[in-house]
């Protein structure tokens, strides 16, 4: 009977940690918001301009290519919101230092691409959240502007 009994404690709490590890839930959060906090304002280049969604940028004089970045960061002890900006900001400072090694200013047209399913908003940023891990996929377009 105590065997029985050990058995089943065993296999609930396999079942119970296999789907909180599995938890992967989609989030849309403010770029704005994001964008405004110390973190972003410190790391991200003003030089470098970001452009999202169907947002108006100013005329470009030369286009180099449509990029991709998939960030993850550590989501352990950390709420989802926290964890997602960090991984945004990791996915625009990738954005950004592909724009500088090419010769560009902005990225223009930034869509978020998790799993590769595109998203186009000009207002927030599609971000996946689990227990351990968070994730932001981004794809924009790198130019020069006039």
């Amino acid at each position: 009977m105590r065997k029985l009994l050990t058995a089943f404690i065993c296999l609930t709490i396999v079942l119970i940690s296999e789907s909180t590890l599995a938890r992967d839930d989609k989030h849309m959060y403010s770029i704005k918001e994001a964008m405004e906090l110390e973190s972003f304002k410190e790391k991200l280049d003003p030089a470098v301009r970001f452009y999202f969604g169907t947002q108006k940028s100013p005329a470009f004089s030369k286009k180099y290519g449509t990029f991709s970045t998939n960030k993850k960061t550590n989501a352990f002890g950390k709420s989802d919101e926290k964890a997602c900006n960090w991984a945004f900001l990791s996915a625009l400072l990738s954005l950004q230092t592909r724009t500088l090694n090419e010769g560009g200013n902005a990225v223009i047209n930034i869509k978020s691409n998790y799993k590769k399913n595109e998203v186009s908003d000009n207002n927030n940023y599609e971000c996946h959240a689990g227990n351990i891990m968070a994730g932001v996929a981004l794809k924009g377009t790198v130019v020069k502007l006039k």
